[in-house]
């Protein structure tokens, strides 16, 4: 081989060379920006447990939050209730999970949120919806209905800020708590008294709470709706009737007369709220009660 031919040879093996680098630097920044990508996604799959979920707001927030792109956990005592939540979600594209759990026990609090880790990888928002009302007199309500009124609206909502701010430290991770307060929580409604000292309590809980966690930047709020057309209200317009001995329907009616917006409330007019206060665009946002009636109080 001539001086002239080795020359050229080792130039063709540089240039081959080069262009060996070349498309390995190229590959290497591909896989690098595919896994962050993939990392990206993975992030912003974000997990949120609903309380009460079975029916009505509850139910209404899951399927908004999981419209949003959360995947959800849905507790509450009856199983049938909140698996057909989860089937509903799952049917139409969503990730969603049931759970039982009583919110009257603090260790089945803690274990959803344990099951939601488990099964959902993380936690990142945390919704204390399970509640019930109570229609009677302050001076005729019984013991037993007020201990159920204080361990299911009030201690429930503790045990959840406990758990979920539990979850969120060993994450490392920022978090939302999401309370039910009410416009009973604003005034105290006649024939609602206990309920609507339930309700109170729930605000200054959640004041507390966001006052103490601010610092591990987990958010603490509460929506407050107003005549909401689900089975609870159904019940209390029953028991209203009966003891004002009025037609069934009569007396919601009453209390739909006096809403600025003209129409009684939907379990998604709620989710709506609750669907902002999830979101990043309320990272600002901390221990507020939040009016969402269409126009009854206002505060």
């Amino acid at each position: 081989m001539t001086q002239k031919q080795i020359k050229k040879r080792n130039e063709i093996f540089c240039i081959l060379y080069f262009i060996y680098v070349q498309l390995s630097v190229i590959i290497t920044l591909t896989n690098l920006n595919t896994n962050s990508q993939e990392g990206v996604v993975l992030m912003t799959e974000k997990v949120a447990l609903i309380t009460g979920a079975g029916q009505g707001i509850g139910e209404g927030i899951a399927k908004q939050l999981a419209n949003d792109g959360f995947q959800v956990a849905l507790a509450g005592r009856h199983l049938d209730k909140v698996q057909r939540v989860a089937n509903d979600i799952n049917e139409a594209g969503g990730k969603a999970i049931a759970i039982k759990a009583d919110v009257q026990s603090k260790q089945e609090v803690f274990d959803s949120v344990a099951q939601t880790v488990a099964q959902l990888g993380h936690l990142d928002v945390f919704v204390n919806n399970a509640g019930i009302a109570h229609v009677a007199q302050v001076i005729n309500t019984e013991e037993e209905d007020l201990d159920r009124l204080l361990n299911i609206n009030v201690k429930g909502t503790v045990f959840g800020i406990q758990a979920a701010a539990t979850q969120f430290k060993k994450q490392g991770t920022p978090g939302k708590i999401i309370n039910a307060s009410s416009i009973a929580g604003h005034e105290g409604f006649e024939l609602l008294g206990a309920y609507s000292a339930t309700k109170f309590a729930i605000r200054g809980i959640t004041q507390a709470a966001a006052k103490e966690l601010a610092q591990d930047k987990i958010t603490v709020n509460a929506y407050c709706p107003g005549i909401v057309l689900t089975p609870m209200w159904d019940q209390i317009d029953a028991e209203m009737g009966e003891l004002h001995g009025v037609p069934a329907g009569e007396s919601i009616k009453q209390y739909l007369s006096g809403i600025a917006l003209g129409r009684g409330e939907q379990p998604a007019d709620v989710a709506n709220l609750v669907s902002f206060l999830a979101s990043d665009k309320a990272d600002y946002i901390t221990g507020q009660a939040i009016m969402v009636d269409g126009g009854i109080k206002y505060v």
